[in-house]
């Protein structure tokens, strides 16, 4: 079942391993991305910044698609993260399970405008928000489970 989808440019870090798995009960976490598949440093450092007694899945954002579609995933409570909205919206579009996206942590670059504290956001990232709200996808910003949540619609405008 999954628990939770969520987008942080930093994948696995204390406020994800601990708050946040915590929070929502997962058993296993599954980090779909493209690059993280394929670098066994960025894998063996999140490795190690996995909680005890958590399981960690690490895969390409297709192969996630597949596992989760294929019901391989279902005997777990899983909490899936992604490293951007591209990703989160590839997923969430490929599996009809994902019916909320929280999105915690966007990094700032070129192009992008901030829509909260820790979230800046392109054009073309506000256009897949806006398609995950047309498909009744749950959209909302919280960086903590402590903090509050605003829906990523309004923020966007």
């Amino acid at each position: 079942m999954i628990k939770m989808t969520r987008v942080d440019h930093r994948l696995l870090h204390g406020q994800v391993a601990f708050t946040w798995i915590r929070q929502v009960g997962a058993d296993c976490i599954l980090i779909a991305n493209d690059a993280v598949a394929k670098d066994e440093l960025r894998m063996s450092v999140l490795r190690m910044a996995k909680p005890q007694g958590v399981k960690l899945v690490m895969k390409s954002v297709d192969d996630s698609i597949k596992a989760l579609t294929s019901g391989v995933t279902d005997k777990y409570n899983l909490f899936i993260i992604t490293e951007s909205i591209e990703d989160a919206w590839r997923l969430c579009k490929a599996v009809p399970a994902i019916r909320e996206l929280n999105i915690g942590g966007v990094k700032v670059e070129d192009g992008k405008r901030q829509i909260s504290e820790a979230v800046f956001v392109s054009d073309e990232e506000c256009a897949r928000i806006r398609e995950l709200d047309a498909a009744g996808v749950h959209v909302f910003v919280q960086m903590t489970p402590s903090e509050r949540s605003d829906e990523a619609m309004k923020l966007i405008g």
